[in-house]
């Protein structure tokens, strides 16, 4: 099984190509800086970072390029692929990319632009901004719903 998960903030703003052809796919290439769980002893208390290479096609590129931004911290699933090739000088070139199959925010708005300037907005992966949100119905005044009457029988936890 090939699956990794990796929580860290964008390097810098996605880079994003359109693929040629009559149905062009975006393609978005972001690096993530990844905080490792343990320091080094020679290290110090300097904290240390893994910068992941990530890709994301589709729908999941266009996404990274509307709502991604330098220091946003987000949530990547995916798989590693490698490859190789050929630079001008002739030299061999390995890649490690973690290919995204599922990407989230993994704060909110708010909360990234208390240390991080954002250029441009986004939403919070739910797709309604603040305002847009439907008010809670019928709710008492602890918060909660209420339950009718005689509804008891339909209900999958009796």
């Amino acid at each position: 099984m090939n699956k990794v998960i990796l929580m860290g903030r964008l390097t810098r703003d996605p880079e994003v190509r359109y693929s040629q052809g009559e149905n062009s796919t975006a393609v978005a290439r972001y690096t993530l800086a990844v905080d490792r769980r343990f320091t080094r002893r020679d290290s110090g208390d300097q904290q240390t970072a893994d910068f992941i290479q990530c890709v994301a096609f589709g729908r999941s590129g266009e996404f990274a390029e509307k709502y991604f931004r330098k220091g946003l911290k987000v949530v990547v699933t995916g798989r590693i692929q490698t490859g190789s090739y050929t630079n001008q000088e002739g030299q061999k070139v390995y890649t490690t990319d973690v290919v995204v199959e599922d990407q989230e925010f993994a704060e909110s708005k708010a909360a990234s632009e208390g240390g991080y300037q954002q250029s441009g907005g986004y939403q919070q992966s739910g797709g309604f901004a603040p305002s847009d949100r439907p008010a809670p119905s019928a709710a008492v005044g602890d918060g909660f719903m209420n339950i009718p009457d005689g509804i008891d029988e339909e209900l999958p936890f009796n």
